[in-house]
């Protein structure tokens, strides 16, 4: 039986739409079960909308606090029944609220190799500091931003011309292919969480 997958994202969704059309092929056994979206503008619902998956608006600015909108957002998640969480360009941190509820069961994607260039200027934070390899990263959810076992990762060389758009656009390209294989891994039970670390079982 197809693993039921949640998805939290707040921008266009290309990610989204790769692990959507690999659930539809059939290529990972998945379903999305819902998409949540926190911002009303989004491209990611269209996207949701024209494959048929349900989404749900949850504006992270009708709630008083981080644990209200997580709150909803663990509830919505278990009204469909889902059981593997996935941050797919979701702009807000996260609290205890849907950690716990989800424990190690939810997974993010980072333009980084972390524990490098934590936080939301990754790419940015590469280019001032002129490493000549950043990358992406996915991730086990914990408290601590960007800190959770790190499940797969891979490498992209930063070139003298680079702008923050010419390597984001490469670290994305990585990122379609190693989300997906991360998102196959968990469903295929070949990940253990021990401690800080996630075992692979390839």
């Amino acid at each position: 039986m197809a693993l039921r997958l949640g998805v939290l994202a707040s921008g266009s969704g290309t990610n989204f739409q790769v692990l959507a059309e690999g659930a539809q092929t059939g290529e990972l056994p998945v379903q999305i079960a819902v998409l949540i979206y926190n911002n009303p503008d989004a491209y990611v619902a269209q996207r949701a909308k024209a494959l048929g998956i349900p989404a749900v608006l949850l504006d992270h600015r009708l709630y008083q606090s981080r644990e209200a909108l997580d709150e909803q957002i663990a509830l919505t998640l278990e009204a469909h029944a889902v059981e593997l969480v996935v941050m797919a360009g979701w702009m807000r941190r996260v609290t205890a609220v849907l950690i716990d509820r989800f424990a190690d069961r939810i997974l993010n994607v980072h333009p980084s190799l972390l524990p490098s260039f934590r936080g939301a200027k990754a790419i940015e934070q590469a280019l001032d500091y002129g490493v000549k390899v950043t990358g992406c990263s996915v991730h086990i959810v914990r408290l601590e931003v960007d800190a959770g076992p790190i499940i797969l990762q891979s490498p992209v060389e930063v070139r003298e011309d680079d702008t923050p758009a010419t390597l984001a656009e490469r670290i994305h390209a990585q990122e379609y292919r190693i989300l997906p294989e991360a998102v196959r891994l968990f469903a295929e039970g070949r990940i253990a969480i021990e401690g800080n670390r996630a075992r692979l079982y390839l």
